[in-house]
């Protein structure tokens, strides 16, 4: 079944199952850039079903399982891959669980309760010394999968925690970390975390499946442009806001993101409404020049069509009063539109009714 990961405001990509995803061919991607010269500049191991099954059976081996156990799970997860078309991920954590009393019933918990069992692993939670105890292997693919449901399930903020600081050296599907751990900064708006995390996995783009290659390059270039303060990270914060609530989330942070539009919105406003009287001030002051017809050696010139002729005052204008009161509530009509219209001009039709529910918002204010 395919998933869907959002780029921008408005935009979405499904990203195709596991079991249909083909590599990329040679040359492929945004940059143009061959596969040698990514291949060379990788500094994090892409493991083939092979490697993964040596890394359960060390981590295995630690915790003091048999061997003939190890064996049995070790080939138990390269039926799941090869035969059975698994995703990796999952039959990794599948057979460690069946040999592994503790995980299996972390695995158990987290089926019933995801979101529960999972903020009881965060740092602060009480399962965290529990998953700090396993092999470095278990942990690190242990959240990874986590993570990963998380992030599909959009609960960005209790993903970040699970898997920020899993190390792709040594978790046994490093690609998928990169992947969803990328995609969860992305929706978060943390550019610099996003792009780090989605350049090293497209550092083996000719080499991870297409699904993840693809979308990678798509994310980093929506994100790598945004400007902060801009209708586009405005936008974007209102469909986190929108996210939030749709999961029935109305606490603190929702609130705090609410403001931070409001004040994003205010700081906006305020910049056109300057621009604005700066503009009509500049028209003041040339029509102010242009009285005696706009000739500095008394000849008269030819009258513009859009002014009055016969007018013989000295072009004196009253400066705009500007103070706190004179804000978006006392404009005009008209220019109040004119107003609300640049603002809205570039967002999809849909964030024109966000922008009109805050200035009645504003207008309730005050």
């Amino acid at each position: 079944m395919s998933e869907t990961i959002r780029l921008g405001s408005n935009e979405s990509v499904q990203v195709i199952p596991e079991s249909e995803a083909q590599p990329l061919g040679p040359n492929t991607g945004l940059d143009g850039e061959g596969s040698d010269a990514l291949k060379s500049n990788a500094d994090w191991p892409l493991r083939d079903s092979e490697a993964m099954a040596k890394q359960l059976r060390a981590a295995l081996d630690r915790l003091g399982v048999a061997p003939d156990s190890m064996d049995v799970a070790a080939e138990q997860f390269l039926i799941g891959v090869q035969r059975d078309d698994l995703e990796p991920l999952n039959a990794w954590v599948e057979s460690a669980s069946q040999q592994f009393d503790v995980l299996a019933d972390l695995v158990k918990r987290l089926d019933a309760d995801l979101l529960t069992t999972a903020q009881a692993m965060d740092p602060t939670g009480p399962d965290y010394a529990i998953v700090e105890s396993m092999p470095a292997e278990m942990r690190s693919a242990l959240r990874t999968w986590i993570g990963r449901e998380l992030v599909r399930a959009r609960y960005y903020d209790e993903a970040l925690p699970i898997f920020a600081e899993v190390d792709p050296a040594v978790c046994p599907d490093a690609a998928t970390l990169l992947f969803y751990r990328g995609a969860c900064y992305h929706a978060q708006l943390k550019i610099k975390d996003a792009l780090a995390d989605l350049r090293r996995l497209l550092q083996r783009k000719d080499e991870i499946p297409a699904r993840y290659a693809r979308t990678a390059e798509m994310m980093v270039a929506d994100i790598k442009p945004l400007k902060k303060d801009s209708l586009d990270e405005i936008s974007r914060l209102m469909t986190d806001v929108t996210r939030r609530l749709d999961l029935g989330r109305a606490d603190e942070t929702t609130q705090e993101r609410e403001q931070e539009i409001v004040d994003k919105l205010t700081k906006l406003i305020d910049k056109i409404e300057e621009e604005q009287q700066k503009q009509q001030q500049q028209q003041q002051q040339q029509q102010s020049a242009s009285g005696n017809g706009g000739r500095s050696d008394g000849q008269a010139s030819p009258m513009d069509d859009s002014r009055i002729a016969g007018a013989n005052g000295q072009g004196d204008v009253d400066r705009k009063k500007i103070d706190d009161q004179n804000g978006w509530g006392n404009l005009p009509p008209a220019e109040r539109q004119e107003s609300l219209q640049q603002i809205s001009r570039d967002l999809p039709t849909h964030y024109r009714e966000a922008i009109e529910a805050y200035f009645r918002k504003l207008a309730t204010q005050k």
